[in-house]
């Protein structure tokens, strides 16, 4: 199994920025917390951040081309902006694509509510840290 984690925008920030909505594990951590679960599952796996938009939609579409089998997604603040992202997803199908976020945004604000990404997307999962991303891993093993 072949798969893509993407990272939005601030996530490179986590261990620094808000530690008591998103803790003190640093990003670098969190990554390689990451590969090495997914070595553990036998699973080969891409973990990419990027602060710009065009960026994250340019990697889904490479995801499709590049014969990914999923894309675990944190779309960050994109998640409740981003048409074009949502619409990068939508165009992949078949490819299955979880949504996470760190936070359960369903607590937060109100803006933080609507996601733009979840209507296409397999599974969203909030509000468990960095194991959100071990728990999507697993999710996709079980597919």
């Amino acid at each position: 199994m072949k798969l893509l984690v993407i990272n939005g925008p601030n996530i490179n920030m986590i261990g620094i920025r808000e530690k008591s909505i998103y803790g003190d594990v640093s990003y670098e951590e969190i990554v390689s917390e990451i590969k090495t679960y997914a070595k553990s599952k036998n699973i080969e796996i891409k973990v990419k951040q990027s602060n710009h938009e065009g960026d994250l939609v340019t990697w889904i579409q490479d995801a499709y081309f590049k014969k990914y089998d999923g894309i675990i997604i944190n779309p960050a603040a994109y998640t409740h902006t981003s048409i074009a992202i949502a619409d990068a997803i939508k165009a992949i199908s078949p490819i299955p694509v979880i949504e996470i976020h760190l936070s359960d945004i369903s607590d937060r604000e109100d803006f933080r509510k609507i996601s733009y990404c979840a209507p296409y997307c397999i599974k969203q999962i909030k509000g468990f840290g960095y194991k959100g991303y071990l728990m999507a891993i697993d999710e996709f093993l079980s597919l």
